[in-house]
């Protein structure tokens, strides 16, 4: 097939090619089919605004925090200030989590969509910031918190600031739990470092999308650490579920009724 010069981005701007069997997808079937390659069922990673559209009842959802941004607590300069711009620009987010209000099945949630392509999900101050008000919404208005994770870890940026979330965070998974508001948390690809030694592991309910990579450090970190051969499935969806660290592994076209029968659940 032969194409003129001049309309050559414009031509292999409407394809996207699946990272896994490599075939090329039409851009609007692949986001028809919820970023899931046609051919081998690959689950592509998504946007935290997709994700919610795909999982809340229309219309439903009201952002909160939305104007809360990172800064360079550590001085790291203008090349680490221009990632963030750049980063912001791209996705149309202020920072790595998009939280709000929303309706599922029609009942009400607090929600927090963590989001891969904003400095790789990573968690600074302004992650933990936005989670921490969204819990506390959560106790105060006595309704479930739905938390979907994708995430590299802590922001190394921030240091000891982005540490610090996983203790703030933790600690208001606690306030919820006893105070008895339901918490669920969604782990899709990838969920690692603070994030899934934090808030992550907390919920009442997990609930993982397969083949999805789950844990703390790097699976060749780990080999060269210990010396040993690690399992082919290691740190995936369905390894955490053989080993009691989810409740349920689903498909992504399967995950908003799934949710709606967890929160049909805890309303009885």
């Amino acid at each position: 097939m032969l194409f003129l010069k001049n309309k050559k981005h414009e031509l292999t701007s409407q394809w996207i090619k699946c990272s896994s069997c490599g075939i090329a997808i039409y851009k609007s079937e692949f986001s028809e089919n919820l970023n899931i390659c046609p051919k081998c069922n690959f689950q592509h990673r998504m946007s935290s605004q997709d994700r919610i559209v795909m999982l809340v009842d229309k219309g439903s959802f009201r952002e909160i925090d939305k104007y809360l941004f990172s800064e360079d607590p550590l001085g790291f300069g203008e090349e680490y200030s221009e990632k963030l711009l750049s980063d912001m620009r791209k996705t149309n987010l202020s920072d790595a989590v998009m939280t709000g209000t929303a309706k599922i099945g029609g009942i009400k949630i607090a929600l927090g969509v963590m989001d891969f392509f904003f400095r790789g999900g990573s968690m600074g101050s302004v992650v933990g910031e936005k989670l921490t008000r969204l819990f506390e919404l959560s106790i105060a208005q006595k309704i479930p918190t739905i938390a979907v994770t994708a995430s590299g870890g802590a922001r190394m940026q921030e240091g000891v600031f982005a540490l610090m979330q996983m203790a703030k965070t933790t600690s208001l998974v606690n306030k919820m739990q006893k105070t008895g508001v339901p918490y669920i948390v969604v782990l899709t690809d990838p969920t690692t470092g603070g994030v899934s030694a934090s808030f992550a592991s907390l919920g009442d309910i997990t609930i993982a999308e397969s083949k999805a990579i789950i844990g703390f450090s790097g699976a060749r970190v780990i080999e060269q650490t210990i010396r040993q051969k690690l399992p082919a499935d290691f740190q995936s969806s369905e390894s955490l579920l053989k080993h009691g660290f989810a409740d349920a592994v689903v498909s992504r076209k399967e995950l908003r009724e799934t949710l709606i029968k967890v929160l049909g659940f805890f309303k009885k």
